[in-house]
């Protein structure tokens, strides 16, 4: 047997959707910007992520996150989000389960954080109560009413919003209820949706790649929500959260319609019912500062072992069949 690698990780779920954060066993990549750091992390050190994040020890739903000392002093720490196939510009459901890891390692307590993300800084702050408020980048609605045409399911109508990722925003079907018991249908109508927008050429700012989609309806209980939605990731997988940037990219868009006021409370539900409570302050360029606020519980802190006899020790990749 050869000596093991290893990854100390430990995992959360915020609101339902799996965090594992890598906190030992990262490469020094002192010195670098966080966009430096993501950077080299893809180009030369993607074990960590397939590692992590791959059967035989995780599976596609699982977000993950590397964190490091940052250089900024407003920072407490500074992260990279990854998934089962690349890497993410920002999570908010990610940063409250750093959040709540850095917490449980002790290195913060209740007040407000700085956390250095690629897309730029966002404040954290523990309640208290132990519910933690994200307030996350700027963000925008950047096409409205857009018109695309679904082969099998007709012409779709949503918005294109930045919440930290690129969203298409538009109602459910009628014709496929809400319920996680629908996950499959719903997900398949997001990838038709998807694969109509990269068809057609629509994309956010810059070329930005629309790579979530998000579905909204009714809540089940109008008085514990105002919304309930579903969410279709990069890799496939659905969000068990109501999706953080997604539910940022949401205020940008009522925000721009007139719909909620600056300081207005917005409840979103997710498929599993949980709940993000979000609202926003106005920003000066024309977009909105959003703060979305969760509850995060550790579950696990182990040691993840790569041995170099191990055929899969730097996971199994099933990916390609889920996009």
């Amino acid at each position: 047997m050869t000596p093991a690698t290893s990854l100390h990780v430990i995992d959360s779920h915020t609101e339902g959707e799996p965090t594992r954060v890598v906190v030992d066993g990262l490469p020094d990549l002192d010195g670098h910007t966080v966009a430096e750091k993501r950077a080299l992390l893809q180009r030369e050190h993607d074990w960590i992520r397939t590692t992590c994040l791959m059967e035989p020890r995780g599976f596609d739903a699982i977000v993950g996150a590397a964190i490091w000392e940052s250089q900024r002093v407003d920072c407490v720490a500074s992260v990279v989000f990854f998934n089962n196939t690349g890497y993410l510009n920002g999570c908010i459901h990610g940063t409250i389960g750093v959040v709540r890891t850095l917490q449980h390692l002790g290195r913060i307590d209740v007040g407000c954080h700085g956390i250095e993300t690629p897309v730029g800084r966002v404040t954290a702050t523990i309640g208290p109560d132990g519910r933690i408020k994200v307030q996350n980048v700027l963000s925008e609605r950047f096409l409205a009413n857009v018109e695309v045409d679904v082969p099998g399911h007709g012409t779709i109508v949503g918005h294109v919003a930045w919440g930290g990722n690129w969203f298409f925003l538009a109602d459910a079907p009628e014709n496929i209820p809400l319920r996680i018991d629908h996950r499959d249908a719903l997900a398949n109508h997001c990838r038709s949706i998807r694969r109509a927008l990269e068809n057609n050429q629509i994309m956010g700012r810059e070329g930005g790649q629309i790579d979530h989609i998000e579905l909204f309806g009714p809540p089940d209980d109008p008085s514990l929500a105002d919304s309930k939605n579903f969410v279709l990731c990069p890799g496939g997988a659905f969000d068990r959260s109501p999706c953080g940037t997604g539910t940022s990219a949401k205020l940008a868009c009522l925000a721009a319609e007139g719909r909620l006021l600056p300081g207005q409370r917005y409840r979103q539900n997710s498929i599993l019912n949980t709940t993000f409570t979000g609202h926003y302050e106005n920003h000066a360029s024309g977009g909105v500062l959003p703060t979305i606020e969760g509850t995060a519980h550790v579950t696990c802190d182990a040691r993840l072992l790569v041995q170099d006899c191990d055929p899969f020790g730097h996971g199994i990749s099933l990916a390609a069949s889920r996009t």
